[in-house]
């Protein structure tokens, strides 16, 4: 009796060292998340300064497009006061989609592509959504361990009863997929 008593307490003991490693686990991955999204964060503040100088640019060409710039502004606001790093994905996508809205009004200004400073803020801001691409991918990479890790039985077990979640990715939005389905206009 006393030895199944032992093995019964030794196997709750390892049990709990189980349980005890995978809490640290699920904590290690939440935390390298939210490391890998302050890199992100990073990158989002330089494209969020870049962008009140390049809507004044262009107000001076393109002051008709007012519906166009406002879009931007306001996706701008939205994303700079999104509080969760899934309500700043979101914000984000809306973002990206309102600056890619906006390059495709701007190819009808000539004129407004030829200058130099506007030229330079469009190279400022390719060079930050470069480094944005770069810095997505390892954030959604943090983030798919960390699922991986949370949804593995019987670590989902601990993750549930922890309140560990699985996350969301940082994709491209629905709005860009849509445009990326479309077949591409060819004219000659």
């Amino acid at each position: 009796m006393v030895i199944l008593l032992l093995v019964l307490l030794g196997f709750l003991v390892v049990l709990f060292v189980w349980a005890i490693a995978k809490y640290n686990l699920f904590v290690r991955l939440r935390n390298n998340r939210e490391n890998s999204f302050a890199d992100i964060d990073v990158q989002l503040k330089q494209r969020h300064d870049l962008i009140p100088q390049l809507v004044s640019t262009v107000k001076g060409y393109a002051s008709h497009e007012k519906e166009t710039l406002d879009l931007v502004v306001s996706a701008r606001s939205g994303a700079i006061n999104a509080k969760s790093i899934d309500e700043r994905i979101v914000a984000e996508n809306a973002l990206t989609s309102a600056l890619a809205g906006l390059n495709v009004t701007l190819e009808a200004y000539p004129d407004l592509k030829a200058n130099t400073n506007f030229m330079q803020l469009q190279e400022e801001i390719s060079d930050i959504e470069n480094k944005l691409a770069a810095v997505r991918r390892f954030f959604n990479s943090t983030t798919k361990e960390l699922n991986t890790a949370i949804e593995m039985f019987p670590a989902s077990i601990i993750a549930g009863m922890f309140g560990f979640k699985k996350e969301i990715m940082f994709n491209i939005g629905d709005l860009e997929r849509q445009n990326m389905e479309k077949a591409p206009e060819i004219s000659f």
